[in-house]
């Protein structure tokens, strides 16, 4: 089983993501596919757990997008993220819209050796392809999970498919990402992420797909796994 680390970050990739930290709540900048997934990854969430009431975490909280959602569905969030740009954008987007969540800088590990009160479930999103151990952060949140709690991932299929959509398509001939966002060697199978779940205690409940249809800027939840999946995991009470 891995074990805690407070190393668990690739500084390429947040110094990356700091470069997008100003447009990142332009619909039709650099994260506009980010923001089309937003609303099926909420309706995958909100379909799983009562969000009115929940403490719900985020973790890779970017500049706030999914953070801001999961809040004004009514629960209580803190989000999580170690790109200090990203934060800042998400601090500053917050004094504009109202919306209360509780931006910190931390990683999931140092969260889950703080002794922070468990949750009632945790969203990671898109960071698992971006760290060199993701079955360490699934370890962690599974160790900040409630009893009964859900943890809600979405990440990239290691695929052909995958490959020629997310980074050749997307990076290279759309330019819907900047180059290097992604390395195919860091997608990650389901099967994978499976049994990582198992070996942190978790049980999985469902995986979805994730379809971005650039044409129309949109994305659905569909049950073509091959690109971009959702999953769904609980913590045994």
């Amino acid at each position: 089983m891995s074990t805690v680390r407070d190393d668990n970050f690739s500084q390429p990739d947040i110094d990356k993501f700091d470069e997008l930290a100003h447009r990142w709540w332009d619909p039709s900048g650099p994260q506009k596919a980010l923001h089309a997934m937003n609303p099926p990854r909420l309706a995958y969430v909100s379909q799983r757990i009562a969000l009115r009431g929940a403490r719900v975490l985020d973790v890779g909280c970017g500049g706030g997008l999914l953070s801001e959602a999961l809040a004004l569905a009514g629960a209580d969030v803190t989000a999580i993220d170690l790109a200090p740009e990203l934060l800042k954008i998400a601090g500053l987007h917050r004094l504009e819209s109202g919306v209360q969540v509780d931006y910190r800088r931390s990683s999931i590990e140092a969260m889950a050796a703080s002794g922070e009160a468990p949750f009632d479930a945790i969203t990671c999103m898109e960071l698992l392809e971006h760290v060199p151990d993701p079955a360490a952060v699934i370890a962690a949140c599974a160790g900040l999970l409630k009893p009964g709690g859900r943890l809600f991932v979405s990440t990239l299929n290691r695929t052909p498919a995958a490959f020629a959509l997310a980074i050749v398509g997307a990076e290279y001939i759309a330019r819907l990402l900047p180059r290097g966002t992604h390395e195919y060697r860091d997608f990650i199978k389901p099967s994978e992420l499976a049994a990582w779940l198992r070996e942190a205690g978790l049980e999985l409940e469902d995986v979805s797909g994730l379809v971005y249809e650039p044409w129309r800027n949109a994305a659905r939840i569909s049950s073509r796994t091959d690109v971009n999946y959702l999953a769904c995991a609980l913590k045994p009470a």
